[in-house]
């Protein structure tokens, strides 16, 4: 059987340690590149397809402006199974759509008005191993 092990920190001292230690377990590594693009549709056009990659850590930002009401679909398409996208609206502290839970696979109607970040990257497991995704994303708005 496990055993839980408990640490009481008793003085001002110490937590202040445990929280300088924490924070240092949490800052994001500097050495990753993240890349952002402004997604942009050619004249008379609704939808558009990338490509690109991520690798390890790297990510890749798309913005899409789009308007409330307007119905966006996201098809990814990846290399590598475990690599992903999410997308957050405009503001939002939380994605509306965590593609490693759901899928490859957006559509719905927009809440807001605004620009809409895709988010593109590769799960831990495959990030640590420096692996590389290639991805192709179809991106379209309607309405």
């Amino acid at each position: 059987m496990g055993r839980t092990v408990h640490y009481r920190i008793t003085t001002c001292a110490g937590a202040a340690a445990a929280l300088a230690l924490l924070a240092l377990c949490t800052i994001p590594d500097a050495s990753a590149a993240d890349k952002t693009e402004v997604v942009k549709f050619k004249a008379g056009q609704s939808s558009t397809t990338l490509k690109g990659s991520v690798k390890g850590y790297d990510s890749s930002n798309f913005i899409v402006g789009a308007n409330r009401g307007q119905t966006l679909s996201v098809l990814f398409s990846p290399s590598n199974s475990s690599c992903y996208f999410n997308l957050t609206a405009p503001d939002a502290q939380e994605a509306m759509h965590i593609g490693s839970i759901v899928g490859n696979e957006f559509a719905g109607a927009l809440p807001t008005a605004g620009d809409y970040t895709i988010l593109t990257y590769l799960m831990r497991n495959a990030a640590r191993r420096n692996e590389t995704c290639t991805f192709s994303m179809t991106i379209e708005i309607s309405g």
